[in-house]
């Protein structure tokens, strides 16, 4: 008996050292859950985990355009074992709202680890509502000024960002109602007191499949490998091109090593099957690119939504 307790005690002590090596990493969404960023968060935590070693946990911090979540990442420790969902709104947009007083700009804040998907924008309205097309909808905004509305995921989001741009381009006055996330904004559609809304097809792939919203067209001049019939919008409104983005970023002054262990680690999930085919289907495109280049991508687009909100005079809340 002595000999079999010793050796219990002996198997406990050689499995401590591994369980103390296991270690979970949170992955923050700056959005509510089931909106294309929480999507985004999920679908990469279940691939990239096990190549980290790691339990990967989302966790959802909503809040001022995604700034709260990722102000809670930029205040964490650079150990690579807290990182942010950055989607376009926040990196982009968020910041340079006119008035805008946010707890972190996380351009700034956040360090760049790579990018998984680009997103193009659907324009969206129920299935069973009025509009058939796109020129509907805007023929019943000629006619009812300021009475037509479309939804976002909060003022100063993509969306939000979207439609102002549509207002810019048609010179038609429409009405802007924020959410808290895209899903309440695409519940209020299905309901009906809402017209439509421009956001990322993740958000809204799986009630369009199911016949509860129709697509009338996308933001940007490419096709959905999912709804190859949509159009672009930019063929009814000149000028009209949103394209969004995913990636994964974490607070600023993490060691070399640790970021580039992240990104070796979402390169290889991105180059297998199993992640690509589930962005896919969710109305993304896959698309590796590393930190440089998502740096080089946020950076661009601050410059595109500095003109949008410059000329509209958008205001954060």
């Amino acid at each position: 008996m002595r000999h079999i307790m010793l050796g219990l005690v002996l198997g406990v002590a050689l499995a401590m050292p591994a369980m103390a090596q296991e270690r979970t990493i949170r992955l923050v969404s700056g959005y509510a859950a089931g909106g294309a960023s929480d999507l985004v968060a999920r679908l990469t935590a279940e691939a990239v985990g096990p190549l980290l070693g790691a339990r990967v946990v989302v966790e959802n911090r909503t809040g001022a355009n995604g700034t709260i979540g990722a102000a809670e990442v930029a205040r964490s420790a650079p150990d690579g074992n807290t990182l942010y969902q950055c989607p376009m709104s926040p990196l982009a947009i968020a910041p340079q709202l006119l008035g805008a007083s946010l707890p972190v700009d996380p351009g700034e804040a956040l360090a760049p680890i790579a990018n998984l998907a680009l997103s193009s924008y659907g324009f969206v309205v129920a299935a069973k509502g009025p509009y058939a097309s796109v020129q509907d909808v805007l023929a019943a905004a000629r006619a009812r000024p300021g009475q037509v509305s479309f939804g976002s995921a909060g003022v100063g989001s993509a969306q939000h960002l979207s439609g102002e741009l549509l207002k810019q381009k048609t010179g038609l006055q429409m009405v802007h109602i924020a959410y808290r996330g895209a899903t309440p904004a695409v519940v209020d559609i299905l309901g009906g007191r809402t017209d439509f809304m421009i956001t990322n097809l993740a958000d809204v792939a799986r009630q369009v499949q199911d016949g509860a919203l129709r697509l009338l067209a996308l933001g940007d001049s490419g096709r959905s490998p999912v709804f190859p019939e949509a159009r672009p919008l930019a063929e009814i409104v000149p000028g009209f091109d949103v394209t969004g983005w995913f990636g994964i970023c974490g607070p600023r002054g993490m060691p070399a090593e640790v970021a580039g262990r992240l990104e070796a680690a979402l390169r290889q999930a991105m180059a297998g099957d199993a992640l690509p085919k589930r962005l896919a289907e969710n109305g993304l495109t896959p698309l590796f690119e590393d930190a440089a280049a998502l740096a080089r991508r946020i950076e661009s687009d601050r410059q595109t939504w500095r003109g949008v909100i410059q000329a509209v005079g958008v205001r954060a809340e």
